[in-house]
């Protein structure tokens, strides 16, 4: 799997891949135990508000346009193709939770794929993305996760798979760290977040203005926020950031 981030892929292969690593778990599933049931609604609304999916990956179902890791829509459209039926996907989707996928070193810049962005030995995935930590979610939150993901992740003709947006309405700059999904990247302790794939928020101490223009516009593999959160929003969640980092 090392080789094959060390030559430049293109999309379709980077697609190839992910779908060839989902295949390989679920020939393995049952690495703890059968996912089955679940409710796909209450899925849907922890998919949505945790901060811990909709952040980081794309799934129309649910509103959500993440880009840190695999768009979850074409993934499991090209499973389907396949053929896999949805309780296996379901197994699979659990148990990526559960354990995700072994990282490998992102290799140089020159070797890398174009979709592909990392820092140079850092821990990714086999196609490029960061490592997403395991036990995100855990019982029934996660069996509830798996089930919508299985049910409406490239099949949005179900009637639960209709997106119902999921807009931000929140305007006290902490409720919006949480409702929009920062934790999920960045650590911060006044909020409870522990991500590892943004910078450090105590350790940085980013004044207000840097977050101001971070938050709106993005950078690297942080997705702009612009057109989910109003001006207003943004100063609210820049102010609070900045208030409390380190402390």
């Amino acid at each position: 799997m090392r080789a094959a981030l060390s030559v430049k892929l293109p999309r379709p292969a980077l697609a190839g891949a992910l779908a060839l690593s989902l295949a390989l778990t679920a020939a393995a599933c049952g690495t703890g135990g059968l996912s089955t049931g679940g409710d796909v609604s209450r899925g849907k609304q922890i998919f949505m508000t945790t901060g811990k999916c909709a952040g980081c990956h794309t799934l129309a179902a649910a509103g959500a346009s993440g880009t840190i890791g695999p768009n979850l829509d074409n993934a499991f459209s090209a499973v389907r193709k396949q053929g896999f039926k949805q309780s296996t996907i379901q197994q699979v989707v659990a148990d990526q939770i559960r354990i995700p996928l072994q990282p490998v070193s992102c290799p140089s810049t020159s070797s890398q794929a174009s979709t592909v962005k990392c820092a140079p030995g850092s821990p990714v995935t086999p196609t490029g993305s960061p490592v997403m930590p395991a036990n995100l979610v855990k019982g029934n939150d996660l069996t509830d996760v798996a089930a919508f993901v299985a049910t409406c992740a490239g099949n949005q003709n179900d009637p639960a798979c209709r997106s119902s947006g999921s807009k931000i309405t929140a305007t006290a700059g902490k409720d919006i760290f949480q409702q929009a999904g920062c934790g999920s990247c960045h650590t911060l302790k006044d909020a409870g977040a522990t991500g590892t794939v943004g910078p450090n928020l105590d350790q940085l101490k980013p004044p207000y203005a840097r977050i101001v223009k971070q938050v709106t516009n993005g950078g690297a593999i942080m997705p702009a926020f612009k057109t989910k959160l109003t001006p207003a929003q943004i100063q609210a969640v820049a102010r609070y950031v900045s208030s409390v980092a380190g402390k």
